[in-house]
């Protein structure tokens, strides 16, 4: 039933269709004008390439605003969950968002596309902490050149189930009574009998969250992010910690403190993965196709004035889409 149980810092490994997982949490300074950080929060940092926590924090490939500056993918999906603070979306089909709160943006790279995700530090009279989650899903070989596409779900949508001391935010699947089906038309997640499931989940101590059983193949991720010991199956497993089961009996977790944990489920696609970086094929020669592509036609360029795309302070959160389309919440 358990696979393996591992500790978790920043990535979470994968178990198909799932590539793996970054969980990034900062507690960010307060941020200034151009929403990034003065020089003395940044001195001692491997500026552009800081990955260490330092005061709380990381950089990642940011120079002055933290975040990850224009960079490509290909032949997967990124599921974006903002618990807190906000993300700043850019890409090469010329649309962009700003997203946090609670939203989650699900973008299926396809064919190929660039963006950026930089974390705008909106506060300047007190700390900025940023946490989000995100997902790396695969899609199968018949769908890895699809066009570009991604959705915004927005936190008002994202429906909860509540029990007795029990929270699931149903991102994508379903839990008892509640359900949520709202990826993109290419994702493996769009077919339910493929068991996709993504949730969020609370609970308090003493309380059990309960899975049946589901197809014998299926993969189940379990990621206590905070909080104290959980029993999966009555064995003991701490908070930064993961474990790997199979969906072929019925689930229970019982919470011996308070945690929250990320549920992550679906069945394999069964397919050969090469990855390299940012592209995720399926043989050795796609992978030489993509960067070939990429080098010849940066995957429709870029037409931001700045690499590290930031809209205007007083936006609010939005999305939009290739088409001109502009939403919000």
């Amino acid at each position: 039933m358990i696979k393996k149980i591992v500790p978790v810092d920043l990535h979470l490994p994968g178990a198909d269709p799932f590539l793996f997982c970054a969980h990034h949490l900062d507690h960010f300074p307060q941020g200034n004008a151009g929403m990034g950080l003065d020089l003395p929060h940044l001195e001692g940092r491997d500026i552009g390439h800081d990955f260490q926590s330092k005061d709380g924090f990381r950089m990642y490939h940011g120079s002055d605003v933290p975040g990850f500056p224009v960079h490509p993918h290909r032949g997967f999906e990124t599921i974006t969950i903002a618990r807190q603070g906000f993300i700043d979306h850019a890409d090469s089909l010329g649309a962009a968002g700003r997203f946090g709160e609670g939203d989650v943006q699900w973008m299926t790279a396809g064919k190929g596309v660039q963006h950026s995700e930089m974390f705008p530090l909106l506060n300047e009279q007190k700390g900025n902490t940023m946490e989000i989650f995100q997902i790396w899903l695969n899609l199968p070989k018949k769908n890895k050149m699809v066009d570009p596409e991604f959705k915004m779900l927005w936190s008002q949508k994202i429906p909860k189930y509540q029990g007795d001391n029990t929270e699931v935010t149903v991102i994508h699947g379903k839990y008892k009574s509640t359900e949520y089906f709202a990826s993109t038309e290419a994702s493996w997640a769009k077919d339910p009998k493929h068991e996709v499931n993504i949730f969020l989940v609370n609970l308090k101590k003493g309380a059990t969250f309960e899975m049946p059983k589901a197809a014998t193949n299926t993969n189940r991720i379990i990621y206590l992010y905070q909080g104290g010991k959980a029993r999966i199956q009555g064995q003991s497993i701490a908070a930064n910690h993961a474990a790997y089961l199979d969906g072929s009996t019925a689930l229970q977790v019982t919470a011996e403190a308070d945690l929250d944990l990320l549920y992550l489920e679906g069945q394999p696609i069964n397919e050969p993965v090469v990855q390299h970086g940012p592209f995720v094929m399926n043989t050795k020669q796609e992978i030489i196709d993509a960067i070939n592509d990429y080098n010849e036609t940066q995957f429709g360029g870029w037409s931001w004035d700045r690499s590290d795309a930031v809209h205007d302070k007083l936006s609010g959160r939005f999305a939009k889409y290739p088409d001109g389309k502009i939403e919000k919440p």
